[in-house]
């Protein structure tokens, strides 16, 4: 392989590793948070107990997702510094605005969340978690407006003579068309994550545990189900204006993803395609009938331009080159996000269907601690591997190709040293959080009692007594 392909396996790799921990810190910083406030409000030790539980976890999350995402920044002058360079302008201030405002609530009051039990009055003590949901919303909302502007590039100018776009209108990158569906679209795809864990996580303890905390992790069951199922419909109804958008602005991904080679009106929804190794062309097809123009327009008898005339176009408009992305890639990952994702909301209600009315988890649905939270993570996954692949050959779409964004002076053997180095140490970060994932869970829920937390911070004695720490 050459520079470029080594490039873009070890940006994947890095990639898809850090996302692995994004929506798990999304939604379960906000379920942690819903947990603090039905203990605010009730008084209830169970919803004490789950906060400061699952909150453990999400701590241990959001520290190696921290570490792993640095590595993001590092690869744009490693081995993208072209691109860098043409897009800094317009991406300064949206990654200002995430690393400035979003991180900096993030870290601010995660520090007073973890230091201020017994320390802060309840009130501003579970304020102090709702800041670190409103952080980490806010920054995935500017890192995903920053990535949208590469799929929709939008209030910029280009200058020619620095051979770079220049950002003209910071609020048409904030409200960009692609980014006002791709940020709900990725919120509830991350709160299936989220929702899946915590009821995988209480489904273990109720199966190796039983009669030990049954109602607080049947509790912790219920209600991871029910974010997996109600998020799943978020993402049906968020995805089908994602498609809708994509049509608009990206004509060819919608095209690659269901092997459309010509263009129909009306146009059916291929379920199922076989095509030649290369993708050039369709060799056998199951199809839904004008399901794929609903989906791509909005009625059942919209046209949908195929991969052959949009190809044609944009040679007409770009110059001579292949401006299809790899089809198979694209069309399989398209379905394996749907289908992935479909499979974990049947699961989930599943498993409401076999615990419902107070009745015991069977012993057999011990197969499904593991799989449960990671369908919808590796639907999430495919998603944005569908989402990158499908906009190719360009890094920004319609302005600069992926093969001219390489740093021009990197070598095969430096990009392919940092790719065996990066891969080595992710593999061994893997092992460090499943580690301190897995002994926390075993660890089980702490204990609480007495008056501690329920009424404000202690007396200045009590307190400079106490050592700076989180325990449980």
């Amino acid at each position: 392989m050459d520079t470029l392909d080594l490039a873009r396996w070890q940006f994947a790799i890095t990639t898809v590793y850090h996302f692995f921990f994004v929506p798990v810190t999304l939604s379960l910083v906000a379920i942690t948070a819903g947990l603090q406030t039905a203990w605010y409000r009730t008084g209830k030790d169970k919803y004490l107990r789950l906060t400061k539980f699952y909150g453990k976890l999400f701590l241990i999350n959001i520290a190696l997702g921290v570490v792993t995402g640095l590595v993001q920044e590092f690869q744009f002058g490693m081995n993208w510094s072209t691109y860098s360079r043409f897009v800094g302008d317009v991406f300064g201030a949206p990654l200002a605005l995430e690393g400035l405002l979003a991180f900096f609530l993030e870290s601010t009051f995660i520090g007073l969340w973890i230091f201020g039990w017994d320390r802060l009055p309840k009130k501003v003590h579970l304020a102090c978690i709702w800041m670190v949901v409103l952080g980490t919303q806010l920054s995935a909302y500017f890192i995903l407006a920053a990535n949208s502007w590469m799929q929709n590039p939008v209030g910029f100018r280009y200058n020619a003579e620095r051979g770079r776009a220049e950002l003209t209108d910071i609020g048409a990158v904030l409200t960009n068309k692609v980014v006002l569906v791709t940020y709900p679209h990725t919120i509830f795809a991350a709160f299936m994550v989220g929702g899946a864990f915590v009821a995988a996580v209480a489904l273990w303890h109720l199966l190796r545990r039983p009669g030990t905390d049954t109602d607080v992790f049947r509790t912790a069951l219920k209600l991871g189900a029910v974010i997996v199922i109600a998020a799943g419909a978020g993402v049906a109804v968020s995805g089908d204006l994602q498609g809708k958008v994509m049509t608009e602005v990206q004509p060819m991904k919608m095209a690659a993803a269901e092997a459309l080679y010509e263009t129909e009106k009306p146009a059916a929804f291929s379920a199922f395609t076989v095509g030649t190794l290369d993708g050039s062309r369709e060799i056998f097809s199951v199809k839904v009938p004008y399901l794929l123009s609903f989906l791509a327009t909005g009625t059942f008898d919209g046209e949908v331009k195929g991969i052959n005339s949009l190809q044609q176009a944009y040679e007409e408009l770009y110059g001579p080159g292949s401006y299809k992305p790899n089809i198979p890639l694209t069309y399989w990952t398209f379905r394996l996000m749907i289908g992935v994702g479909m499979a974990a909301a049947a699961v989930s209600l599943w498993l409401l269907w076999a615990t419902r009315k107070g009745r015991a988890p069977a012993r057999w649905l011990a197969w499904l601690v593991v799989p449960l939270p990671l369908l919808p993570l590796v639907a999430n996954c495919f998603g944005w591997i569908f989402t990158e692949t499908g906009r190719q050959p360009w890094l920004v779409f319609g302005l600069l190709r992926t093969a001219d964004g390489v740093s021009p002076g990197t070598t095969t053997a430096e990009v392919l040293t940092s790719l065996i180095g990066f891969t080595a140490l992710y593999g061994v970060l893997a092992v460090v959080e499943v580690k301190l994932l897995t002994k926390s869970i075993r660890a089980g829920l702490p204990e609480v009692g007495g008056d501690a937390g329920r009424d404000g911070p202690d007396t200045p004695e009590d307190d400079e007594s106490k050592p700076l720490s989180f325990a449980y």
